[in-house]
């Protein structure tokens, strides 16, 4: 009998497992679990305000990718697991499998006073429109952006694309010919923010900020949002629009399982992407909490790799093969102003940083045009 195979999850990770299950085991029959049969491309979010991308461009209906892969679609949130996992508890009924694939992705941690006056920029496509809208209604003002972290587990953060709004809102303002109007500030609770990149890289992103006016309040926690000011630490900072990436934790539906947990509430993987203690469990992306070195990203590129080891993984394990291969730790980052790019990357063995490239910029336009094609 052919193995019942159920991915949660319509992200990056979900959908490339999926994909990487398919490829390898052809008559297997797979389940989407997840709240709508969409991808929602979000590193595409910060074009949004500039009007170079708009929801029809980023938000891709799966009806055509689940129906030519033999997918079947469960329209549901996950809501728990039995003890043994073999049964995913859904608001639509119970999903019985032979094996099973976490990739529900994280959520933010909405715990500072007055976070619902901050906009999430990567909480949705409904947040770059928010940040669109604001903007174009401001005709001068201050600006706030900043990010932070899990402290429980200070790996569960995502600075890149704070970076991307700060640069490409810049860009924008000056287009429009009233950046002038405008007081554009980062903070940070870092001296050196974005460290996961490297240092070449925050001393590059640090120099741009100089460059463009751009001010920073580094060293300083945010207490609290208000309606029209950052409180941090020490200082106040009026604001008319705040954007704010607060850290990241696992999602609320895994606390109705037994699965192992790590310090910042993430599915627990190893270096397999396997569950520990759970049979045919795996874990991939953000929702995953996995050995590797202090820049290990949270990324759809880094998603898409663990995935890709999860299902391989999961079918050897199904099959009752050794289960040794392991993801590879790689992070690639275009920091993207919208009409240059500065590349990051960083490897086991080392990384590089390049600064500000046209060729970047376009770079990302590439991929973002390739990667959703095969969707499409």
């Amino acid at each position: 009998m052919a193995a019942r195979i159920t991915v949660v999850g319509a992200g990056f990770a979900g959908l490339t497992a999926l994909r990487t299950l398919r490829r390898q085991a052809p008559d297997a029959m797979l389940t989407l679990v997840a709240p709508r049969a969409e991808l929602h491309y979000l590193p595409g979010t910060i074009w949004i305000p500039s009007g170079k991308r708009s929801r029809a461009d980023l938000v891709v209906p799966l009806d055509g990718f689940l129906r030519r892969e033999r997918i079947a679609f469960q329209r549901a949130r996950a809501t728990g697991l039995s003890a043994d996992a073999r049964v995913l508890r859904t608001e639509a009924g119970d999903v019985a499998n032979d094996g099973l694939v976490i990739a529900s992705g994280a959520r933010f941690l909405r715990k500072l006073p007055g976070i619902e006056h901050a906009i999430i920029p990567c909480e949705g496509v409904e947040a770059g429109e928010a940040i669109r809208d604001r903007l174009a209604a401001l005709d001068a003002g201050t600006l706030c952006f900043g990010f932070g972290s899990n402290p429980n587990e200070p790996i569960a953060m995502r600075g890149g694309p704070v970076f991307e709004f700060v640069f490409g809102i810049d860009t924008l303002l000056r287009r429009q010919r009233r950046r002038d109007r405008f007081r554009l500030v980062f903070f940070s609770p870092s001296q050196k923010p974005g460290q996961r990149l490297g240092e070449k890289a925050v001393g590059m992103i640090l120099a741009e900020m100089r460059k463009r006016g751009i001010d920073t309040v580094l060293g300083e926690k945010p207490q609290r949002f208000e309606a029209g000011a950052v409180q941090l630490e020490r200082s106040r900072i009026d604001s008319d629009l705040t954007l704010f990436m607060p850290g990241l934790t696992g999602q609320a539906w895994l606390d109705d399982t037994a699965l192992p947990r790590s310090p910042g509430g993430f599915v627990q993987g190893d270096a397999q992407c396997r569950v520990p203690g759970v049979a045919c469990t795996y874990v991939a992306g953000d929702g995953g909490s996995f050995p590797g070195p202090d820049w290990l990203p949270k990324q759809a590129h880094q998603a898409d790799l663990q995935a890709a080891v999860a299902a391989r993984n999961l079918l050897r394990e199904l099959r009752g093969e050794p289960v040794r291969e392991a993801f590879r730790s790689e992070l690639v980052c275009i920091i993207d102003s919208l009409d240059r790019g500065l590349l990051v990357t960083r490897k086991d063995l080392g990384g590089r940083a390049l600064p500000p490239l046209r060729f970047a910029h376009w770079a990302k336009v590439a991929f973002e045009k390739r990667y959703l094609r095969r969707y499409r």
